[in-house]
Parts: C-alpha cells; structure tokens; sequence
C-alpha cells in the first residue's frame, strides 16, 4: 500500500503538534528575550541568571523521566492536554515571580526576591513543558508508519524553530508597549487555545472516526508484531528500559546535545547584548533571521535519512549515517567568535548554521526510538532521554555563567563566549561516537 493511495488525517495531527510545539517555545524564551533589561532591573549577575535557567533545565530533566511514563499510563490525549496546562500557567505566574519572591524571601529564603520567584515559575513552567516532546512522540509513533516518522518529527519539530522566529518578533513589543509582566501573561495564554482545539481533533488512530479505513491500515503496516499489552499496563519499568544499550545511546546522544541547544536559546540575547550592545528590541531581527534557519535543518534533517532508507539500509543504520553528516555542521560556530569582529551577522549566521544542525540531528534522535523500541515504551525512552539532556542542559548553563562572571570580571567575556562556542561546535561528533560504540547497528529491542 503506497500513502498516495491513502488519506491524509495523519498530517492534521502533525499540524496540531507542530503547533503545540510552537506554543512550547513561545512560552519557554519569553524569560531569555527579556533577559537583558530583568537583568538591569533586578542586578542579577550571570550566575544569577544561569541559576535562574538551570532550576527550568533540572526540574525539565526531572519531570522527563516521569512524563514518559506519566503519558504511556494514562495515554497521548489526556496528558497532552494536562501538560500544556500546566506550562501556560506556569509561564503566566512569571507576571507574578516577584511578588512571589517576596513572599518566600519572607519566610526565610536566603535569595533575592526576583531571583527565587522566577525560580519558583521556572519550575512550573518546566514540569508542564516536560510532556511536549514524549506526547509528540508517541502520538507520532501511533500516528505514523516508520518510513515518516523522522519527516513527521522533523515538521513538529520544527514549530520549535517557528516559536523562535515568532517570540523576538513580538515579546519584546509587547513588553515595550504594555510591561514585561504582559508579555508573560498574553504568550502563556495561548496554550489553552491549543487545549481546545486538541480536544476536538485528537484521538487514537483505532477510535478515530475522521481515519479511513485505508490511511489506518497504512499507519499500521509495519508496526511491531509483538502481542499488544494491556491497555493498563503503560510503560515498561525504568530498571528493565535501563538494561538496553540503546536506551543508553539514545540518552547520551541527548546529555551531550540538548544543552547546546538551551545555550543557543537562553543565552544568545545576553550575548548579542553584552558584546554588541544591542537593546531588547534591537535584537528582535537577528534572532528572527537566526531562528528561521533552524527550519531548514528540522525538515531537511527529517528528510535526509529517507535517501539512505531508500537504498536498503535499516532504519537505524540510515539515521546513524544522516547523523554523521549532519555533525559536521555545527563545526562552523568555531568561527563565529574570532569573525566577530567584522559584524555581528556574522555570528548570528554561523551560530544559525549550528542551530540548524541541531534541530536536524534532534529530528533524528527522536526517531531512533521508535525506530528500535515498542510503541507503548517509547515515551518512557524518551523520557528517560529527555531526562539526561535536561542535565546536560543545567550543566552547560551552569558552566556558562561560571565562565561569563570568571572572564567578564577580567575584561575577557570575549574568551568565555569562545570557550562555550568551541564546546557547543564539538558536541556532536562526539556523541555520535559514543552511539555508534554502543549500538554499531540496528537492533530492535525484543522482550518488553
């Protein structure tokens, strides 16, 4: 059975976690875009500032592990709607973090006011954020035959790119015009519209009274043949998931990239502040130009293993050969801070260039869980994953801001943004490496 021969309901629900993922962004860099001008306001140091982050990327890495199993339990509709919930009214208590603060400084919090209260509204917005990605997954997975997955994962990951673009193109107006509390405010918001909207177009493939009967034996094709498990029965237990090494080299690849990423979002507007003096709306261009490069690397990226798949190669094996090329990329950010000095461009558009390769080699990622795992485990995989790239993640930020306070109090940020670039740049080829040591070739996991 060919897909021009079937319908095409898969691809609304594509557009729905495309726009999810939209949303995810949106509310998840209102915080970095005002960075600059929170800064000056409230005086945060930069450690201030990565500790500030690195509360979202702990309490994100924490809450991956359970919103894995959190979704495969109580199924892709019912936590979806609960997570983003959750995250709009966490970005929206930004509007409140210092009264917040206040309040918890008084009862005896060793911080400043303004720091603990973004901390406590980082915190919410990250455990509600934590479902995204696993959700999207899995209902890709039960959506979606395994010929598309990666493109179908590089489209919704892509609304990450397109929540980048839009969020310096409109938080910073909104903040000038009506307050940075606004700002907070107006963008968590639009998540309940998502909620409605999911609410009428989602459900499994089988219940699905939109779903021909032709496009769902297509979705159901290759699926794995093993007995289905009770419908009560959700994810297999950590412990077991742990024993395979695919499960490791999906988790790795996710430690050593996903902060790559965190630092492109949450430091750049610092960045391009400090060293080049720009405003908050002054760096509304550049991010826009920045981010929309990214959409490229999602679908393309998406695309690319489909050439190897065609030719034979087994769905892992192909991915692993597009992820090789696709690390040599981000290499060109070793160039973005000695070229620094011609224009300001220059860096946007070499850190773009790695940008770009990130989210091609993060569509492939993804895929090879459900390349090599059952359905009903896969958001517990990828939470488990999403775990260890939220770590990394508070281990880059954290490195970060030690390096930006170490050399700018020696006149040298110049050299601490070098540091951090040459690392992001190197990232890469190294976890490829280390996935390919530890699973050489494809291998379904068998057993769960």
């Amino acid at each position: 059975m060919t897909a021009s021969r079937t319908g095409r309901y898969r691809w609304t629900i594509c557009a729905l976690l495309f726009f999810a993922t939209t949303v995810n962004y949106l509310d998840r860099q209102v915080l970095s875009l005002l960075a600059p001008s929170l800064s000056r306001e409230f005086g945060w140091t930069n450690t201030d500032y990565a500790n500030i982050t690195a509360v979202f990327q702990f309490g994100y890495a924490v809450s991956m592990l359970f919103a894995g199993r959190f979704i495969d339990a109580i199924g892709t509709k019912r936590a979806f709607v609960i997570a983003v919930a959750v995250w709009s009214v966490g970005a929206m208590l930004h509007a409140l973090a210092v009264p917040l603060g206040a309040v918890l400084v008084a009862l005896g919090v060793g911080l400043p006011a303004s720091v603990v209260g973004f901390m406590v509204a980082r915190a919410v917005l990250a455990l509600g954020e934590a479902g995204n990605f696993p959700a999207a997954i899995k209902a890709t997975a039960e959506y979606f035959p395994k010929s598309e997955r990666a493109f179908a994962t590089g489209i919704f990951n892509s609304g990450a790119n397109v929540g980048a673009i839009l969020a310096p193109l409109t938080v910073p107006w909104i903040a000038v015009t009506w307050g940075w509390q606004t700002a907070f405010v107006a963008i968590g918001a639009v998540g309940f519209l998502w909620i409605a909207t999911w609410m009428v177009f989602y459900d499994t493939p089988e219940q699905q009274t939109r779903l021909g009967a032709a496009e769902l034996a297509y979705i159901q094709h290759d699926r794995e043949t093993a007995p289905a498990a009770p419908a009560d029965a959700g994810g297999a237990p950590w412990l077991r998931l742990l024993a395979y090494r695919q499960t490791w080299a999906f988790a790795l690849g996710k430690f050593m990239t996903d902060g790559v990423w965190w630092f492109y979002l949450f430091w750049l507007p610092k960045y391009l502040s400090g060293q080049y003096g720009m405003s908050t709306t002054d760096i509304a261009l550049p991010l826009a130009v920045l981010y929309s490069m990214t959409m490229v690397g999602s679908i393309g990226g998406g695309w690319l293993p489909t050439w190897f798949l065609r030719r034979g190669h087994a769905p892992y094996d192909g991915r692993m050969r597009a992820m090789l090329l696709i690390a040599f990329f981000p290499l060109v950010v070793l160039l973005a801070q000695p070229l620094g000095g011609i224009s300001y461009w220059l860096p946007v558009l070499l850190v773009g260039v790695g940008a770009s390769a990130h989210q091609a080699w993060s569509a492939n990622l993804f895929t090879t869980v459900s390349d090599m795992f059952p359905k009903r485990t896969v958001a517990s995989v990828v939470g488990i994953g999403g775990m260890a790239g939220g770590l990394g993640g508070v281990a880059v930020s954290k490195l970060g801001g030690w390096i930006f306070d170490a050399y700018g109090s020696r006149g040298q940020a110049a050299t601490g943004y070098l540091i951090m670039f040459s690392l992001c740049a190197l990232a890469y080829l190294a976890a490829w490496v280390l996935m390919k040591l530890l699973v050489p070739r494809h291998a379904e996991v068998e057993g769960l």
